[in-house]
């Protein structure tokens, strides 16, 4: 299994990235999540990763951090869930509000998401209602994170250093996690 691939972002696009490892590119397929907070090309990177093996073809999955691989992981369990819609379920919202959607049952939130009918989502609902809590420690996802704390945990999954993180997100503005973590990146250049 490989858990992790550090390395130089070759290629960053809306739906993978090429990470050179020691002279060997990876293509990870990746979330619109993780792709809003990839570095710039030619800066190093660090994602969490999933192997799926299948007879045909091995796909290489790509996470910005380990909340967002094991939400993938979870979903990979139910029933008429494949690599691509987990995917595209993650690619939806942050995993903290997707934990709480289908902790509360909030099927018609998942059905918006292509290749998601009525069924499939009340299965998700219904067969990880209790798991979605134990991914982030919280009890039936009631706890939603912060957007500073979903863009602190974006940036160690960088690979920044803790107390570094900590002082780009005082000098970062903006509200939303995406904002933060661009604003952060920014600071850090200077």
């Amino acid at each position: 299994m490989i858990a992790r691939v550090r390395g130089t972002l070759a290629v960053a696009a809306g739906d993978h990235a090429v990470v050179d490892c020691a002279g060997v590119g990876y293509y990870l397929s990746v979330s619109a999540q993780t792709a809003s907070v990839l570095p710039s090309v030619g800066e190093e990177v660090v994602l969490h990763s999933h192997l799926v093996v299948r007879d045909d073809a091995m796909n290489l999955y790509g996470f910005i951090d380990a909340d967002e691989r094991s939400l993938f992981q979870l979903l990979l369990g139910v029933s008429s869930v494949g690599p691509k819609v987990a995917l595209a379920i993650l690619s939806s919202a942050p995993p903290g509000p997707l934990r709480t959607a289908i902790a509360s049952g909030d099927a018609p939130r998942l059905q918006a998401v292509p290749g998601v009918g009525k069924r499939t989502a009340e299965r998700i609902c219904v067969d990880l209602r209790d798991s979605v809590g134990l991914i982030a420690g919280v009890s039936g996802g009631d706890d939603v994170e912060s957007p500073r704390q979903m863009a602190r945990e974006g940036l160690l999954g960088l690979g920044i250093d803790e107390r570094a993180v900590d002082a780009l997100l005082d000098k970062a503005s903006g509200d939303s996690v995406e904002e933060l973590i661009q604003s952060a990146l920014r600071e850090s250049r200077k």
